[in-house]
């Protein structure tokens, strides 16, 4: 092992039997070797410790625990033992692409970002289907867009790894703990990125925590995005939902207009976007109607911003 690797990739894992030997082996298959591969088994009862332990190289850290402590809790011990100038996060279902940490790696020391992400490919292993993802790249459309979402691949990330020690993630924001602490990152001022080369294979299965857990992560996601959007100087009242027309023409403009007010340089693609928040979906014959609205307003918040 390096006595100072440069990269801890972080790997919790929780009864993962059927994925993790892939995950596992995708980071030692990685172009870019000088790392350590940090995994916590956070109390499993299927075969993962076991599967965990077929691995003999020199890089793995493992660590495991008799009794599950929360995702939470296995997070922030990686974090805390991590050795490395940057952390990685990679979860024990997602496959790495073989050059990810190297391409992270350069662009991080280049210093063109304190915190990275990138594109990646979802597999849904139900139907089969694989898609690419659609990604904003740049710092301020990141900034703009945690407002309504996490427009970070919490799996595909790398980061300076004094960051991450410095916010650790807040118990109680279970299933939403990325989504929070990219706010908490966001508001200290940290720049983002997401790079335009596909890092990993996103695994969308029916026992994943995600989809598991989507109820009640839905409320916390809302109260992290109203907490995110009054930290920025902005009226919660404004926070993008879908409503009818008329509260919508006077709530969307404001909070459009307030962001790139607070936010430079966003995206004319990411008011778009943001905008889209506010509006039903299905809206049949008024479709035509609502896209113009959307475009209109968007096109004069990103003016705005501007100048």
């Amino acid at each position: 092992m390096f006595n100072s690797p440069l990269v801890s990739v972080l790997m919790p894992a929780y009864n993962s039997e059927k994925y993790i030997a892939e995950s596992i082996q995708s980071i030692l298959n990685q172009t870019f070797e000088n790392f350590e591969l940090c995994i916590l088994n956070d109390g499993s009862t299927d075969r993962t410790a076991e599967i965990i332990d077929q691995f003999n190289d020199h890089r793995i850290v493992k660590i495991h625990r008799s009794k599950n402590g929360g995702l939470v809790s296995a997070r922030n011990t990686l974090v805390e033992g991590a050795r490395g100038k940057y952390i990685a996060y990679l979860d024990n279902d997602d496959v790495a692409f073989p050059d990810r940490l190297a391409k992270q790696y350069a662009f991080l020391e280049a210093d063109k970002a304190d915190v990275c992400s990138g594109a990646h490919q979802t597999f849904n292993e139900e139907t089969g289907e694989r898609r690419n993802s659609k990604e904003r790249y740049t710092d301020a459309d990141i900034r703009a867009l945690i407002s309504v979402y996490c427009p970070l691949c919490n799996p595909a990330v790398m980061g300076r790894a004094e960051i991450f020690k410095k916010f650790p993630y807040r118990a109680g924001n279970d299933h939403a703990e990325d989504y929070s602490l990219w706010q908490e990152i966001a508001l200290a001022g940290y720049r983002f990125a997401n790079l335009k080369d596909k890092l990993i294979t996103y695994r969308i299965h029916p026992k994943q925590i995600s989809r598991i857990a989507n109820v009640s992560a839905a409320k916390i996601f809302d109260q992290c995005r109203s907490n995110y959007i009054v930290s920025l100087g902005i009226d919660s009242e404004l926070s993008p939902r879908s409503m009818p027309f008329q509260e919508r023409i006077k709530k969307a403009p404001r909070f459009l207009f307030a962001i790139n007010r607070r936010i430079r340089n966003i995206s004319f693609s990411a008011n778009y976007q943001i905008y889209a928040r506010f509006q039903y979906r299905g809206n049949g014959l008024l479709t035509l109607f609502t896209r113009l609205e959307r475009l209109l307003f968007s096109w004069f918040a990103t003016l705005t911003g501007y100048f």
